[in-house]
């Protein structure tokens, strides 16, 4: 399953790490954006596949930011 951002911004935190176990609404990374922070979660339990951003990294709006393994 792809997570993708609904904002453009930045990613501000990695909460899970690849290979780890989510529930569904875990929070996976908060990004910032107009100095708020918002929280990508897990829609589903799962374990977090891959991550494609790294903090820091700048990100557009829909870009494809973590793989769920459901």
């Amino acid at each position: 399953m792809q997570i993708k951002s609904e904002i453009a911004g930045s990613v501000w935190k990695i909460i899970a790490s690849e290979g780890a176990t989510v529930g569904a609404d875990d929070v996976i990374m908060i990004l910032e954006s107009m100095k708020m922070e918002i929280p990508i979660t897990a829609p589903k339990a799962g374990s977090c596949e891959k991550l494609h951003v790294s903090e820091g990294d700048m990100i557009g709006e829909g870009q494809l930011v973590a793989t769920l393994k459901i």
